[in-house]
């Protein structure tokens, strides 16, 4: 059934590393021609993309800080150029920035989390929505979080409420533009080894974490890849819209 994904036109934000980049090259290896968004991570994101062409599949590197406004606009339309158009957008880009309980809050954080996290996915969807209409349709998939829904973890609250904002957001738009054949969903992974955790949190944290999780272990990057593209296939998913996936091996069963 995964066939449908072959020749869509994909723009990942976040795609040089972790869940952003597994993603990324299941969708070059299923035929989608992909383009790897990224901001910092240069020769992350360009190995991505080797590893993706070498396995014959096609993408497109694309630089830019989604974070502000005009740069998420500018690269969901770049990228809609080099695609020729777009079918799928994946807002995968957001970090928690740094860990703070409430009470050491600054302005500059606050804005740094909510510009990554929530303009970023706001923005690219703005500049994403004409696109999928020329297309005839197409797929939004946000990513959001376990802390989305029980609030994150120690110094984690400003980063758990932007993934709720992205949760919520997800769901508005699901209605507003069902009537342009646009479905749009979410995925909330849990504890997963990417380089967001081996930034933010401890050994000790971790295994603390581990302790909650029914399956007793965390996740892998490449266990988050397949709700991504079941939300991505029509076939798979064409009657599902403003759903958000919980992938977190039982540590939430909502």
């Amino acid at each position: 059934m995964l066939d449908d994904l072959k020749g869509k036109r994909v723009l990942i934000t976040g795609a040089s590393t972790g869940i952003g980049a597994a993603t990324a090259i299941e969708f070059g290896r299923l035929g989608s021609h992909v383009v790897v968004h990224y901001n910092s991570s240069e020769d992350d994101a360009r190995a991505v993309v080797d590893t993706i062409r070498k396995a014959g599949g096609k993408a497109d590197l694309l630089k830019g800080d989604v974070s502000v406004s005009a740069e998420a606009i500018r690269v969901v339309n770049e990228a809609a150029g080099i695609l020729g158009g777009l079918d799928v957008l994946i807002n995968n880009a957001g970090a928690l920035v740094q860990r703070s309980p409430v009470t050491d809050i600054t302005d500059e954080l606050f804005d740094r989390v909510i510009d990554l996290n929530v303009r970023s996915v706001v923005m690219a969807s703005k500049a994403a929505v004409p696109h999928l209409r020329k297309a005839g349709g197409g797929a939004i998939i946000n990513t959001s979080s376990i802390a989305a829904r029980n609030g994150g973890g120690p110094g984690a609250g400003l980063y758990a409420s932007a993934k709720a904002f992205v949760s919520n957001l997800t769901r508005n738009m699901a209605k507003e533009y069902a009537a342009d054949n646009i479905r749009v969903n979410a995925v909330a992974p849990g504890v997963i080894i990417t380089p967001f955790h081996q930034r933010f949190s401890t050994p000790e944290m971790l295994e603390a974490m581990r302790k909650t999780i029914v399956m007793g272990r965390i996740g892998e990057p490449q266990e988050c890849v397949g709700a991504y593209v079941f939300l991505a296939s029509p076939a798979m998913s064409g009657y599902i819209t403003g759903q958000v996936i919980e992938v977190n091996g039982g540590q939430l069963m909502p």
